[in-house]
């Protein structure tokens, strides 16, 4: 039997159903959606977590299109899923409604006028989009200029600051009915803005283009809007009183956004990959949004599909390269000793507790340790664990969710914050280790162990990976690493070009006691003897060379020569 294809990167209700693709059936997200009946309804979810692809289904569910045929089809889509089994209450809102849908993805540009045309490009394509039905607009001459402009992307400022209410005025005359509003990646614009420097000029013209379209607009029969973060402070939902914020923190609609384990299952059970289903658990399960368990529903269906090609096929951080996190990056390299060692106990497996609060503001981001940890839970890097309130304030009990996002922080933000020490000028210890001064070495090395994140198991090869790191710049010196010496392998050896220079030879030896560090040199030094690991080196022609044996227990360092 042939398996439906699974839908890697298919965003587009239509596409996904029309195609045949393996659908994970959300549509009672629109029974929700319309029993709860807000005006304004914002949703924010880490990315890739089928936040565009339900706006899609939206647009599919409640457009009417201006053709009886077009609006048949769509309902088709919906044919066998669960809405349309929820009784005539909701199938009767069926292609009832113009629809408005605006992504603002495409905005992550270097500056303004191109951030800004990116925006105007796409409410111009919603223009040409319904231009169609511009002969049956009753719109004055003016009126139909302005709209011939916004479509030619001639628009000037202003009109373009009030564009989506005026579209939602003009489809209102057409149909004789309000409009539904779905902005996309709502928050995008913003993000981008403030790390490439014109903040304020983005918050304004998005401050101007929301209002206008979501406050006190007397067209508007419902909006949707969904984000990763949400943004109040900023002001660009000024005195937008009916705005219903839906982060991962509440209840409602828990279980739209990701997988959940029933899904997941039934998934893996439709592709005879049943066995899989712990390991899928491990990797890819443990986001909590309001009360419900579920998976990053990108990487389940991409392991899903490198399974049916290759049953022994192993799991991969398929988010990692998927994330924004030009953010989180900026926050972990400002970060403190104790931010540090809080990294470092959520790696190894302990869970951390903090304050949090859902109200972002980008322009306070490097102010407070605690916007990294709010940073990271709300792009989920972290997942919650347990809550409870102090006073006036929610403290949260955070965790790493699961196996691929503890492979992002071992490698990701690992890697941060080794290439923040390997920048620092060394040129101390390169300077110590060229003269034999152990003590400075073993100074400069612990330093250097403070300012980076580690695992608490101190592996020798953590510690070996972390020197030759360090040495890395060494200018001077070739670098051999573990290669054989004598009757072994030293863990690393500089030796100079020219034979008429100098040779250093370093072994490494991890203590399971601070008070057993002295001993752990000096073994090392035996070991560099027995072993007789200057012997090719002296073969070679090196008269003058170096022997170094070095002791780590866990951020100590200790060296004997």
């Amino acid at each position: 039997m042939i398996k439906k294809p699974l839908p890697v990167g298919v965003d587009d209700f239509e596409k996904l159903i029309r195609n045949g693709y393996y659908y994970v059936d959300k549509t009672l997200f629109i029974r929700e959606l319309l029993d709860k009946k807000g005006d304004v309804s914002l949703f924010t979810r880490p990315r890739r977590f089928g936040k565009t692809l339900t706006l899609s289904m939206l647009k599919c569910f409640f457009e009417n299109t201006g053709s009886e045929e077009r609006n048949c089809k769509n309902k088709k889509l919906f044919e066998g899923l669960s809405i349309y089994s929820c009784g005539s209450i909701y199938t009767e809102q069926m292609g009832k409604y113009p629809v408005i849908s605006i992504s603002l993805k495409s905005a992550k540009q270097p500056d303004f006028p191109q951030a800004f045309y990116a925006v105007q490009e796409a409410i111009s394509q919603e223009y040409k989009r319904h231009e169609p039905f511009l002969e049956h607009m009753d719109l004055n001459p003016q009126e139909k200029q302005r709209y011939i402009r916004m479509t030619r992307m001639e628009a000037v400022r202003g009109e373009c600051n009030t564009s989506l209410r005026f579209l939602s005025e003009c489809l209102s005359k057409i149909y004789s009915s309000n409009v539904i509003i779905l902005l996309d990646e709502y928050d995008v614009p913003l993000e981008n803005a403030y790390f490439s420097g014109f903040y304020n000029e983005m918050a304004e013209f998005l401050r101007s283009l929301f209002e206008s379209v979501l406050k006190t607009n007397p067209f508007l029969e419902f909006a949707v809007m969904t984000g990763c973060l949400r943004i109040s402070k900023e002001s660009i939902f000024t005195g937008l009183n009916n705005l219903d914020i839906n982060s991962i923190l509440a209840v409602s609609y828990g279980e739209y956004f990701g997988f959940t384990q029933e899904e997941v299952d039934r998934m893996l059970q439709y592709y005879g990959l049943e066995e899989k289903k712990d390991i899928m658990r491990h990797w890819y399960d443990g986001y909590r949004f309001g009360d419900e368990e579920v998976y990053n529903p990108w990487s389940v269906v991409k392991f899903t599909k490198d399974l049916c090609a290759d049953r022994e096929a192993f799991p991969s951080p398929y988010w990692a390269n998927t994330s924004s996190n030009s953010i989180v990056r900026g926050l972990v390299e400002r970060a403190d000793i104790s931010v540090r060692g809080e990294l470092e106990a959520l790696i190894e497996g302990s869970t951390i507790e903090k304050p949090v609060h859902e109200d972002i503001t980008y322009g306070d981001v490097y102010q407070s340790e605690d916007n990294l940890w709010n940073f990271l839970f709300f792009t989920g890097y972290l997942r919650q664990t347990d809550r409870r309130m102090v006073g006036e304030d929610q403290y949260i009990e955070m965790a790493i969710p699961n196996a691929e996002v503890r492979y992002i922080y071992k490698n990701t933000i690992l890697s941060w914050f080794d290439q923040k020490v390997r920048n620092m000028d060394l040129g101390v210890l390169y300077e110590a280790i060229d003269h034999g001064n152990f003590r400075v070495m073993e100074e400069e090395i612990s330093s250097q162990l403070q300012e980076t994140i580690s695992f608490y198991d101190y592996a020798q090869s953590y510690y070996h990976g972390f020197l030759t790191g360090l040495l890395k710049n060494i200018g001077k010196y070739r670098i051999l690493s573990n290669r054989e010496f004598g009757k072994g392998r030293p863990d690393i050896i500089l030796k100079t070009p020219s034979i008429r220079g100098r040779a250093v030879i370093l072994e490494i030896k991890v203590s399971t006691k601070f008070s057993d560090m002295e001993k752990a040199c000096a073994s090392a030094l035996r070991q560099i003897k027995e072993q007789k690991y200057d012997a090719e080196l002296r073969e070679e022609g090196y008269t003058e060379i170096l022997k170094y044996g070095i002791s780590f227990y866990k951020k100590e360092c200790m060296v004997r020569m």
